[in-house]
Parts: C-alpha cells; structure tokens; sequence
C-alpha cells in the first residue's frame, strides 16, 4: 500500500504562485512514477506534470509549460509542485499519484494509488 498526501493548496490571485506538497509513505518500491493532477468542477481529471523517483524523467501538460515545475526531496519522499504565474484556468482540486508505469502519462486511470486533493483557487 502506498499513502498520499497533498497539502499547499489556497487561494490566490492571478499571476500568483503557490507550491503544492505530496508526502508518500507506504511500500512504495515498485511505484517509481509520482504525477499531479488536476480537476475542475464538471471536468475530466487532467494530467499536470510527472516524474519518475529512479530516473532523470519528467513531463508536463501543454498548459503548464513554462509556468510549473514538479520536483523532489528524495530523503522526505515528498513531490512538489510549484505553481508560477497562475490564472483562473489553473482553479481545481490538485491530486497526487503513483503508479508503476504508463501507456500515456497524463492519462489518470495509469495510477494506481491517489492522495485526498488539496484546493487551489486562482481569481482576479
């Protein structure tokens, strides 16, 4: 079992930044990938970005390019998200989750184990 939690979501203002916080803990050996994603009401859950814990390996939605980075501290196996230049199309519940692998990365029903959700609010 592996356990998820996010934590650093608020509310902000446009052009804002906010770092998003996902602690694992559990047997995690055969989860190497850890991704975010991100879900506005009345909308498919999208991927956010990706990386992999045992290689240099990540990737990033085409709406965050640029803007978002995810990272890691491998000694608290805690995954980052730091959110920069935020709009109000970045508004939604932001998930973290594991997985083995992938066919496509951004593709949610790929991970396996999910954190609760931290809310992240972006208005003008």
């Amino acid at each position: 079992q592996v356990q998820l939690v996010e934590s650093g979501g608020g509310s902000v203002q446009t052009g804002g930044s906010l770092r998003l916080s996902c602690q694992r803990s559990g047997t995690i050996s055969t989860r190497p990938w850890m991704a975010w994603f991100r879900q506005a009401p009345g909308k498919e859950r999208e991927g956010v970005a990706t990386m992999s814990t045992v290689i240099d390996a990540t990737y990033y939605g085409d709406s965050v390019k640029g803007r978002f980075t995810i990272s890691r501290d491998s000694i608290k196996d805690t995954m980052y998200l730091q959110m920069n230049n935020l709009t109000s199309d970045d508004t939604g519940m932001y998930y973290c989750a594991s997985t083995n692998g992938f066919t496509r990365w951004d593709l949610a029903a790929n991970f396996t184990y999910w954190g609760q959700g931290t809310q992240v609010t972006v208005s003008s």
